[in-house]
């Protein structure tokens, strides 16, 4: 007993330990740490070191875990979709709500029936057992969907699609599983009594984080949480609130523990929560950890044989779900809505499937064995290889180039350096990036670097007057690079530099002393004096008082854009009829053609290039750009 402990212990802190390297490689290399942690997973397994190095015994094996793996991938699942949803904001989701329900509704219901009949066509199993298949092949979810979002930055609205679809559909595809499975199991096949089983379900999930998540809202809001230790406090009650919740659900009804979770974190995530940054952060590493370990002890449950067995049937499921059905999900969901071309090619090569289908088919896979029903053994080796051959394709091709797919598509948003990581800069990139721009500071104070990081900022460490420092942080590929150091020498070799070693559109350098604004605009470098803008905004509150209380909310309720004319409905018109079909609120205020401004009158009619000035509403006029310029 005492050698099972140590190896158990043993077995638990390599895993961990595996995890955390993996999280680091994956922000070294730009590449979702899920692939690592199956890579990991693998090597560990019994398929990967101990079955080719003689004298290497494979040091993750099921048995190592005793009964205990189902239950620790259970609650490691439930802490997963918690985190998940806790970030879950309806704001985000208030991006592209008609494609998000679609796509959790049309697109998840074109998924289930396109798989189930691909897997019915070319693999051996009965009609049910495909739908099973397929059922669990819907999913997507956080586990996967969030680090690659953490290494690709795409603009909000496709984030929001993908992490709501991921939460959604962990939710529904794994509880519609568990009514087909139980269907399969107990000879169930009205449809009446199906939708009975998944609404019971479903609504015990949906009820029990409800509660859970108005006990835990209560004590946070109105419980004193002893003052000299509140925030641990809080992030333990949370913490706690998520493992019960799923308990109590998952006890009242198998898989309604997913949805309680999900629906709980929802409802915090969108609460105004005391210590809400702390819990947060908690909740992130202790999800870092368990993630690790659940992609690591499921990948090494990998048997190669069974993949081995599907053949080039196999394969065609594989090609099926990620080449055909799931851009015809994408495609179809997204009709109508604002999302470019490329946006939906993105969406629809970047669906990876992750940890719910892996950890529900390899249960039902032992129950479908041990069930006694005529050829179970045979479609139990099909449910585990498909599952699983699926979930290793997805991620290690569309998870594993992710970063390379969105580059080639054009879909990071646009790339800005800030070179100096002070107040100026981290409130310019705080500003950039709530507009979804993909800023990068460069920082050479370790203190200021670390203020930025933990503001959630991308940081590199290095002087930015070095050409290196420059190029490791994008600037090959950056469209903006501002110089928003203390020190205008320093502000000015970095302009000088970008304008002749690299090619963005635009360079501005901030300057400090307002006596040098000459001098760098003699060097062609277009310059901002915090002096002269402060003077500036301060005459503004003078003379225009309404005008500078409208401004000083540009980027929250308000917002003044510049987008150029693309769209060919607009070209040509005028703007006394292209007013009415902007969203309310919006105005042209400018339009700026071969270097002139102008005021246009309701007369002037537009042309392709034109750059205009929009304002209005925040999201208005966010949606009046993409009205214009379809590509943005």
């Amino acid at each position: 007993m005492v050698e099972a402990g140590g190896n158990l212990i043993l077995v638990v802190a390599t895993i961990l330990g595996v995890g955390v390297v993996a999280q680091v490689l994956s922000d070294r290399y730009q590449v979702p740490s899920v692939v690592f942690l199956i890579a990991a997973g693998i090597l560990l397994g019994p398929e990967g070191l101990g079955n080719y190095v003689p004298g290497v015994d494979p040091l993750v094996r099921p048995e190592a875990f005793g009964g205990a793996l189902s239950a620790i991938v259970g609650l490691s699942v439930a802490i997963i979709v918690f985190e998940g949803a806790f970030h879950l904001r309806v704001n985000k989701i208030r991006e592209a709500p008609a494609a998000t329900l679609r796509l959790v509704t049309v697109g998840a219901a074109i998924a289930l029936v396109g798989t189930s009949v691909a897997v019915y066509v070319l693999l051996p199993v009965d009609l049910p057992v495909a739908f099973l298949i397929g059922a669990l092949l819907v999913a997507t979810g956080p586990t996967v969907i969030a680090p690659i979002l953490e290494v690709v930055p795409v603009r909000d609205r496709v984030g929001a699609v993908l992490e709501t679809e991921g939460i959604v559909n962990d939710v529904t595809a794994a509880i519609l599983a568990v009514v087909i499975f139980e269907a399969i199991i107990e000879d169930v096949s009205a449809p009446a009594e199906l939708l009975s089983l998944f609404a019971e379900r479903l609504g015990i999930g949906v009820l029990v984080g409800a509660l859970v998540a108005a006990v835990v809202y209560y004590a946070l809001r109105y419980v004193d949480l002893s003052p000299g230790n509140a925030p641990q406090n809080a992030r333990l009650l949370v913490l706690a609130g998520a493992l019960v919740s799923f308990a109590v659900a998952q006890s009242l009804a198998s898989e309604a523990g997913i949805a309680a979770v999900a629906t709980g974190g929802v409802l915090l995530g969108n609460a105004d929560l005391p210590y809400e940054a702390e819990i947060s952060a908690f909740k992130g590493d202790v999800t870092l950890l368990v993630l690790s370990f659940v992609f690591i002890a499921l990948a090494a449950l990998l048997e190669f044989d069974s993949l081995l067995s599907l053949g080039v049937a196999g394969l065609g499921v594989v090609v099926a779900v990620a080449v055909l059905i799931r851009p015809l999900a994408v495609f179809v969901s997204a009709i109508g809505d604002r999302f470019t071309t490329s946006e939906k090619l993105f969406m629809s090569f970047v669906g990876p499937r992750g940890i719910i289908p892996a950890s529900v088919a390899t249960l039902f896979a032992i129950q479908l064995s041990n069930s006694g029903i005529e050829g179970a053994g045979q479609a139990a080796d099909v449910l585990v290889g498909t599952v699983f051959l699926v979930i290793l394709a997805t991620v290690v091709l569309e998870a594993g180039l992710a970063r390379q797919i969105a580059e080639t598509l054009d879909v990071i948003p646009m790339r800005v350096l800030v070179i100096g990581g002070g107040k100026v800069g981290r409130v310019l990139a705080d500003r950039l990036e709530d507009r979804g721009e993909n800023v990068v500071i460069i920082e050479s104070d370790a203190e200021q670097m670390e203020t930025a990081r933990n503001e959630g900022h991308s940081v590199v460490r290095g002087d930015g007057t070095d050409t290196d420092v420059l190029q490791s942080a994008g600037a090959d590929n950056a469209r903006v690079i501002v110089a928003a150091t203390g020190d205008d020498d320093v502000n000015l070799l970095v302009a000088q530099l970008a304008n002749s070693k690299f090619d963005p559109e635009t360079v501005l350098a901030r300057v400090n002393n307002p006596n040098n604004v000459d001098a760098f605009e003699e060097l062609g470098v277009r310059t901002i004096s915090s002096v002269l803008a402060t003077a500036q905004a301060i005459d503004n509150y003078i003379e225009r008082p309404a005008m500078a209380t409208w401004m000083g909310e540009i980027g929250h309720s308000g917002d003044v854009q510049e987008v150029e004319v693309t769209s060919e409905e607009l070209v040509g018109r005028p703007i006394s009829e292209i007013g009415p079909e902007l969203p309310e609120g919006v105005l042209v205020a400018l339009v700026a053609r071969n270097g002139t401004v102008q005021v246009p009158t309701a007369d002037f009619r537009l042309e392709r290039g034109d750059r205009i000035t929009l304002i209005g509403g925040r999201e208005e006029v966010r949606d009046a750009m993409d009205f214009c310029h379809p590509e943005s």
